[in-house]
């Protein structure tokens, strides 16, 4: 356990990080759970609407370094092709 004031206000600051990143990691792999589905039942508004929402979680998770920049357009990128050849 930590000894001094600061590394006991450090810990509780990575335990709070470390859940809000989680958070968003779950929210993306939910959102893309959903767009799966979606693609599954051909629900091209669902699809469009959801995917619009998946952009915006993946940039701000790339903005905070929870994912890594490159990662967030490469899937982006894979799921968008997807979509289109899907239409």
């Amino acid at each position: 356990m930590a000894n001094t004031a600061s590394a006991r206000k450090a810990h509780r600051q990575t335990i709070k990080k470390t859940a809000n990143n989680l958070d968003k990691r779950k929210k993306i792999e939910f959102l893309l759970r959903k767009i799966e589905a979606a693609l599954k039942n051909k629900d091209a508004a669902e699809v469009e609407k959801l995917f619009q929402g998946l952009q915006q979680a993946m940039d701000k998770a790339a903005k905070a370094k929870v994912i890594m920049p490159n990662k967030a357009a490469r899937l982006k990128s894979r799921l968008y092709k997807r979509l289109s050849s899907a239409k």
